[in-house]
C-alpha cells in the first residue's frame, strides 16, 4: 500500500507540532538560557516545514522528471520489474524491523557499554544496511558520535553513559 505525499506530508505536520508542543511543556533549568524544551521543539518545527513541503508537492518535479528519463533511457517504468531481475528476497523485508532493533539495543546497552561505541555501532550497522561502504562507514561511525558526544557536553551540558570507555573532557565546564 502507497500512501499520497498530502498524506504523508500532513501526518509528519501532525507529527512536528505534538514534538513541538511537548518540547515547549518541558519546564526551563534555573540559571540556563537553553533549555531541555529547544532540541524537541527544534526538530518538532522542523519536522512540521519538511511535511508541509512534502504535502505541497515541492521536489515531486524532480521526481517526475527522474522517472521520465529512466523511461527514456531503460524503454520501461520504474514500478514493472525487468524479467531478468529476480525477485526480492523475504529477508529483505525484514530491513524495517532494523530501527526498532538498534533502539532497543541502545536502551540496553549503553549504560554498561558508554554511549561511543554503542552510537558507534549503530551508525556503522545502519550505514552499511543502507549501501554504504566500508571505507565511508567506519569513519563515520568513528566521528558521529564524538561530535554528537561534544554537542551534547559542551552545548545541552548533559553527559552521556561514558560505560567502559570513559573520555577525558567529561570533567569539563
Amino acid at each position: 500500500m502507497q500512501l499520497s505525499d498530502r498524506v504523508t506530508g500532513l501526518f509528519l505536520v501532525a507529527l512536528g507540532g505534538v514534538a513541538a508542543y511537548g518540547g515547549s511543556r518541558l519546564p526551563p533549568v534555573p540559571g540556563q538560557q537553553i533549555g531541555p524544551e529547544v532540541f524537541p521543539m527544534i526538530v518538532g518545527i522542523s519536522l512540521a516545514i519538511c511535511g508541509g513541503l512534502i504535502a505541497a508537492g515541492v521536489g515531486r518535479r524532480y521526481e517526475n522528471e527522474a522517472e521520465a528519463e529512466l523511461t527514456e533511457a531503460t524503454g520501461q517504468t520504474e514500478d514493472a520489474p525487468d524479467a531478468a531481475e529476480p525477485s526480492p528476497s523475504r529477508w529483505r523485508e525484514l530491513w524495517v524491523l532494523l530501527p526498532p532493533v538498534l533502539l532497543i539495543f541502545y536502551v540496553y546497552v549503553v549504560d554498561w557499554l558508554g554511549f561511543l561505541p554503542t552510537a558507534a555501532a549503530i551508525v556503522l550497522v545502519t550505514s552499511l544496511a543502507l549501501g554504504a561502504r566500508w571505507r565511508l562507514a567506519i569513519p563515520v561511525a568513528i566521528v558521529a558520535p564524538l561530535v554528537i558526544n561534544l554537542l551534547f557536553l559542551q552545548l545541552l551540558r548533559v553527559p552521556l553513559p561514558s560505560g567502559l570507555l570513559p573520555l577525558p573532557w567529561i570533567g569539563l565546564p
